[in-house]
């Protein structure tokens, strides 16, 4: 019997899916824009819009290139070996950039949902996002076997980020001319939690 294995070694960049992702949620903002829909005109959209750059740098940072590999190219180290289980044993200098990352999301978050109403939902939140990445990098290489590795300390470090994100934007507002323009910039379902009332956007409760 005639047997042979297949060997692909190939990668599919973050442009060559990222950016008509981006393209299309951009014609997306356009078309609500120009219908004057609530919550996609104006600096909402400027929101969305930033929101999506955002979302899809983080992804070309923690995806992206997305290397398949199959056959005798193949990583042969179980997918359990690729996985640091054990918090704050290994930290690496990757932890404070992490924390960077984040930090952006935990300022969005409140600007986006009612629901991120507190540093601790914030982080609740960039826990579960953290997760589903760090997931995602594992059957990555369950399937495509591509050395990706997956780290708990990412976890803690985003998770930390996204809290310290929210404490960030909740200082700036304090400030009396900022917060009109953060009221601004939130969309109409969302009211972020201590920010003074100023008449300005949405009536967030006094501070």
């Amino acid at each position: 019997m005639f047997t042979r294995m297949v060997n692909l070694d190939f990668t599919v960049s973050a442009a060559m899916v990222l950016v008509p992702a981006l393209v299309l949620f951009a014609v997306l903002v356009l078309l609500r824009a120009r219908a004057g829909s609530p919550g996609w005109t104006g600096r909402h959209a400027l929101l969305r819009l930033g929101g999506a750059l955002y979302a899809a740098a983080v992804l070309q940072l923690t995806i992206f290139p997305l290397h398949v590999v199959f056959g005798t190219y193949a990583n042969q180290t179980p997918w359990y070996e690729m996985v640091q289980w054990v918090p704050l044993i290994i930290a690496d200098f990757s932890f404070v950039p992490n924390v960077i990352m984040m930090l952006p999301l935990g300022a969005l978050l409140p600007l986006v949902s009612v629901r991120v109403s507190s540093p601790g939902r914030a982080a609740l939140a960039g826990a579960g996002i953290s997760l589903a990445i760090e997931l995602t990098q594992m059957l990555s290489y369950v399937l495509f076997s591509n050395g990706r590795s997956v780290d708990i300390n990412d976890v803690i470090a985003n998770t930390l980020g996204t809290g310290l994100g929210f404490l960030a934007l909740r200082w700036v507002a304090r400030a009396r001319s900022l917060a009109g323009l953060v009221q601004e910039l939130a969309l109409p379902s969302a009211r972020p939690a201590g920010i003074p009332a100023t008449g300005h956007g949405h009536a967030g409760p006094a501070s």
